[in-house]
């Protein structure tokens, strides 16, 4: 009996053959994935989609549930940055620049006006869909039991998109960015001094001078484009790793919990179950809970690619598609900034005007007081609510109380943003939007 010798040596003709296919194999670990055992490995070792879990519940495709919010934010952070990056090769961050090159992208460089614009309404459309997608979380109750933290990351995740929206207005150093700039950190002077410092130590801090002026430019451009991305990429991906840890998005109990099952047949199309039996095994990847039964089937599971990747891919399109289709509408561009020359009134960007309000009737607990519970509060709701009822359902019956504090809560503040933008004119006086000129943000 002849013993194995090992596996032939191929000759230089066979190995040039095999080097295409071997250059692939050496990127993608797997093959294309027209297989079950393929279209697992492809999410399991790839390292884009390795945040995903190989197969996800039927609910969390269901688009009346998420209203896909929570992928149209992440779609608009990756065009931000997208963007970003591009417009980072022609901006350049000095007093005597800044303006000139917004103003020449206008004629002189090709796509850098498009760019500029699908930046900004970038920005400010991820502001609306974070709000948004709070209150999906919150009304379908997903903030419960192992979903607690992950709440709170997705607080400081909005907290961080509003630092990334307004060390990103200076930028353009027009009239608009600098007044507006100047009302926002003066908000944030508003925060008690330490004790010793003759100038406030948290407006000094913002923004590296006791004035906007070049440090702050510096300081807000190193921020919005280095600082703030990189901390909200850190917690954006831990958000996807504990949504997937958590076990995928919520969802109400399934009313059919069949007997276990075991595989009997895959095929590229489906698979196929059969009464299965009882030993159980830790595959935490796929039911969250008490260990399925080995071989078992989990029922109302499908596959993370293709069907979760295509609802993700959609998203990102049509997301494209609205940027590009708001990038005909020029982002504003005044005059210079010209620190002699305040506007009456300036005003903060729109997500601070409701803050800008509240200042208006008191300084500290306007500007800092309130805002900072407010951000508290939000981020302590997992752990006051203790009614275990209306995990993964809309509008529960059982959280009206809860549903309409919220939605109290989020019109109030609805309502301060449009009385700063539509009803405050000079001094911040009371005006009719249809009688006088308001400022444009």
């Amino acid at each position: 009996m002849a013993a194995f010798q090992g596996k032939k040596r191929e000759s230089w003709g066979e190995y040039l053959l095999n080097l295409p296919s071997l250059f692939v194999r050496s990127i993608f670990r797997h093959n294309y994935p027209n297989n079950d055992v393929d279209r697992s490995e492809i999410v399991f070792k790839n390292f884009f989609l390795h945040f995903h879990p190989v197969k996800c519940h039927k609910h969390s495709l269901d688009p009346f549930y998420t209203l896909g919010l929570g992928a149209i934010t992440t779609s608009l952070f990756l065009l931000l940055t997208i963007t970003g990056v591009i417009l980072m090769f022609f901006y350049i961050p000095t007093e005597d620049r800044a303006y000139d090159i917004m103003k020449d992208w206008q004629t002189t460089t090709p796509f850098a006006m498009m760019y500029r614009n699908m930046h900004r309404w970038s920005a400010h459309l991820m502001v609306l869909f974070v709000f948004l997608h709070m209150s999906r979380v919150f009304y379908t109750g997903s903030y419960k039991n192992t979903r607690r933290f992950n709440w709170v990351i997705g607080c400081t995740l909005m907290v961080l998109t509003l630092l990334l929206s307004f060390t990103g207005y200076l930028l353009p150093w027009d009239q608009l960015a600098f007044w507006a700039i100047t009302v926002g950190s003066n908000i944030a002077g508003y925060a008690p001094n330490l004790p010793g410092f003759e100038y406030n130590v948290n407006r000094v801090m913002l923004l590296a001078s006791t004035n906007v002026g070049q440090d702050a430019l510096i300081r807000f451009y190193v921020l919005h484009v280095a600082f703030l991305p990189l901390l909200a990429g850190i917690l954006i991906g831990v958000h996807f790793w504990r949504i997937r840890k958590d076990g995928g998005l919520s969802r109400p109990p399934d009313k059919l919990r069949p007997d276990p099952l075991r595989v009997i047949q895959r095929s590229d199309t489906k698979e196929s179950f059969a009464p299965g039996v009882k030993r159980t095994y830790g595959l935490m990847e796929l039911v969250r809970g008490t260990c399925p039964t080995v071989d078992k089937g989990p029922y109302n599971f499908v596959f993370t690619w293709p069907h979760l990747l295509r609802a993700e891919m959609i998203c990102f399109l049509l997301t494209t598609a609205l940027i590009l289709g708001l990038s005909f509408i020029d982002a504003p561009l005044e005059e210079p900034a010209n620190p002699t020359k305040p506007p009456n009134p300036s005003k903060a960007p729109w997500y601070f005007l409701g803050l800008q309000e509240m200042v208006a009737y008191n300084a500290f607990w306007g500007g800092v007081g309130i805002p900072g519970l407010m951000v508290l509060g939000l981020m302590a709701i997992p752990y006051l609510d203790r009614n275990p009822k209306g995990e993964g359902v809309w509008f529960h019956r059982s959280r009206y109380l809860a549903i309409f504090l919220y939605t109290l809560f989020m019109i109030s503040q609805a309502l301060l943003i449009i009385i700063g933008t539509y009803f405050r004119g000079a001094n911040w006086g009371w005006i009719w939007p249809w009688t006088e000129n308001f400022a444009r943000h």
